[in-house]
């Protein structure tokens, strides 16, 4: 067994690895860039190695400084995670020309399987059944339309050396193909260092299914099931389970037996899924689905802890194993599935504007109460703290939630409370969003397709569970709680009475007005005290009765009009964030004294929606647009963004180049609104 390991990534499975690591005994080293200087993963491995600047392509895309580090520290091993050079043929083999080993396949499994279009030939000669497609080497926009024409529309466009959802475009018609195929190969070309394509036809209510499948280097290859990847949004995965609900075990060993093959196929060795599209005629029909193969990851993929947690196995333990020259663990015969499990990726995103990537820094990062066992009732891999920012630089991924039950039901209860636990403050994300899915109709029914989201869109977005109501007397009672405690902070010391923000007079019923805005509305709240002594909190011409009391494990507990409720409140700067077990609402605190209107915001002015790169304009000064058209692209997070024209009207001034880094906020184009020159 290997003595020290370099771990050739970052974020949470940095971490992961590590942990795993030092459980067996193996030192670590961690890589970092200028961004990631702090970063919890440099502090959960034994050594770390600066290797350049924040954006990928300056540090942990350079796998020459990634050897020389290595090499450096007396790693005898590289472990490349997901994501950056765990597929690179060019890296694999480098770390073997170097003496290192890479802890996953070789890079001739690597190179067979890395590109969607080889990869698909080589399947075909092995009669797995493919979805219809053009994977040629011939790349002419016009030998491409033509393909997609033949296919027939809607066709999916992806790039043949991509992954993660990043480089794919569903194209609806013949008339949207050409600029739908630049876009894909711009983000491929950016992402992969390759523009090259495939064209597919997109399969009507596909699910995503894929194989674990684990080889070594004595001939031994197994399956570990299967994990059902179909709620996706922009083509990247949300949420993610084990078994696949609905799934045969008629159908469970085809399909496991065309992944092994597929495996035998190139001589592969290590972790690796092969994924593939599932066919269903009804949701409620498991014999009728047909399945074809998609693409083979040749890494460890997110989704990994749930396998773990229904086989109570270590999938990174087996990877040190199997690259240090070990048999498998275990053989088919001997894995067994148990209860079902549940992962949810928490991303720093906005889900109610498209998804657009978030940043900022963690002001508080609350979690369940979690174990990072592989059969963990609830389980968290992350790799950022409390305090931490979260930039531009990398993917939007925050940390993972994984939860495991003796069943699915149990396993979906489970998920709904833990999300529930997670309090983050600081910046937007996709929790709230995710428990929307999870209590969705069609997700607890397991009526599972790639067209979740948007099916049932009408419950997932804009939706405020938590009555305002509710979120402002949990804010009142915060900050009575407060000042009483602040009151009380110095037992016995002089207290100057007129200093008192606690809102006591001297005579007559106590009255406090506390105003806010939500929704773009101003509301005022008024707390008064009754003769006898009890609180009514007086809010859209409704009085209730009020109360209050901290709780031993944190929070409050606010009774309201009779009913009871437990709340978080946080509170950063003049926005209070408000959790509940229903969900959670934000809105901003209003100090009449120092509050002034704001002026609205100018309708000719077109903003960057989050930090990024400027890709390219598509107007210039003086055109005429119309509402909706495209006028810009953005790069954040490995995405590209398109801004588009709020109205119609002139464009006056481009204020950036092309390739301009760029603030959230910062103004990219001047514009006349037509309203405006009438």
């Amino acid at each position: 067994m290997f003595k020290k390991i370099l771990i050739a990534n970052r974020g949470e499975i940095a971490c992961r690895v590590a942990a795993t690591a030092r459980r067996m005994g193996i030192r670590t080293v961690a890589v970092y860039s200028d961004a990631d200087a702090t970063a919890k993963h440099v502090q959960a491995c034994d050594e770390a190695v600066h290797i350049g600047g924040s954006a990928a392509r300056d540090s942990y895309l350079r796998w020459e400084k990634i050897i020389e580090a290595a090499q450096a520290t007396g790693a005898q091993a590289v472990h490349p995670g997901y994501g950056f050079l765990s597929e690179n043929t060019d890296f694999a083999q480098a770390c073997a020309d170097a003496g290192l080993v890479f802890i996953g396949p070789p890079a001739s499994a690597i190179e067979a399987m890395g590109l969607k279009a080889a990869s698909k030939q080589l399947m075909e000669q092995s009669g797995v059944p493919l979805v219809p497609g053009y994977h040629g080497a011939d790349q002419n926009p016009q030998v491409l339309q033509a393909a997609a024409d033949g296919i027939g529309y809607p066709v999916l466009i992806k790039a043949s050396a991509g992954g993660g959802g990043k480089g794919m475009r569903v194209v609806e018609q013949a008339a949207d193909f050409a600029a739908a195929l630049a876009s894909c190969q711009r983000e491929a070309k950016n992402s992969f260092g390759n523009d090259a394509v495939l064209v597919e036809k997109y399969v009507q209510r596909p699910r995503h299914i894929e194989i674990q499948i684990f080889a070594d280097t004595h001939g031994n290859c197994v399956y570990l099931f299967e994990r059902d990847c179909s709620v996706q949004r922009r083509h990247q995965k949300v949420l993610e389970e084990a078994p696949a609900p609905g799934m045969s075990e008629a159908l469970r060993q085809r399909m496991g037996a065309a992944a092994v093959a597929a495996a035998r196929a190139v001589n592969y060795v290590g972790a690796g899924t092969v994924e593939f599209i599932v066919e269903q005629s009804g949701y409620d029909q498991p014999e009728s689905m047909q399945f074809f193969f998609m693409e083979m990851n040749t890494r460890l993929q997110v989704e990994h802890p749930v396998t773990e947690a229904i086989t109570g196995l270590d999938l990174v333990e087996w990877q040190l194993r199997v690259a240090s020259g070990e048999p498998l663990p275990l053989q088919q015969a001997d894995l067994r599935i148990s209860g079902h499990a549940i992962e949810a990726r928490i991303c720093a995103e906005s889900p109610d504007q498209d998804f657009l990537p978030a940043t900022g820094s963690m002001a508080v990062y609350g979690l369940p109460a979690h174990s990072s066992f592989a059969r963990a009732s609830v389980r968290v891999d992350s790799g950022v703290r409390q305090g931490d920012v979260i930039s531009p630089f990398y993917d939007s991924m925050v940390a993972k939630l994984i939860v495991h039950g003796a069943n699915r039901q149990e396993a979906l209860a489970r998920m709904d409370a833990a999300l529930a636990q997670t309090h983050i403050v600081g910046l937007k994300t996709n929790v709230q969003f995710l428990r929307h899915v999870v209590r969705s109709d069609s997700f607890a029914q397991a009526r599972l397709d790639t067209g979740l989201i948007a099916r049932e869109a009408a419950h997932l977005f804009h939706q405020e569970p938590v009555p305002l109501q509710l979120a402002i007397a949990a804010w009142v009672a915060q900050v009575l709680d407060t000042q009483t405690s602040a009151a009380s902070a110095l037992p016995g010391a002089w207290q100057d009475p007129w200093a008192a923000t606690d809102a006591w007079q001297s005579h007559a019923p106590m009255r406090r007005v506390f105003d806010l805005e939500a929704d773009g509305l101003a509301h005022s709240a008024v707390l008064t005290r009754g003769g006898d002594g009890g609180l009514q909190l007086h809010w859209a011409g409704v009085d209730s009765a009020f109360a209050y009391a901290t709780l031993p494990e944190g929070g409050m507990e606010v009774s309201l009009g009779g009913q009871r409720h437990t709340v978080h409140v946080y509170l950063q700067g003049s926005q209070v964030h408000v959790f509940t077990p229903l969900g959670a609402r934000q809105f901003q605190a209003i100090d009449r004294l120092a509050h002034a209107a704001v002026a609205p915001a100018d309708v000719g002015r077109l903003t960057a929606p989050m930090p990024g790169k400027l890709l390219s304009f598509s107007v210039k000064a003086g055109d005429t647009v119309r509402q909706g058209q495209a006028l810009a692209v953005m790069e954040a997070m490995k995405m590209e963004h398109q801004i588009v024209a709020p109205a119609n009207g002139c464009v006056q001034e481009l204020l950036f180049a092309p390739g301009d880094q760029v603030t959230e906020g910062a103004e990219l184009l001047r514009m006349q609104a037509e309203a405006m020159t009438s």
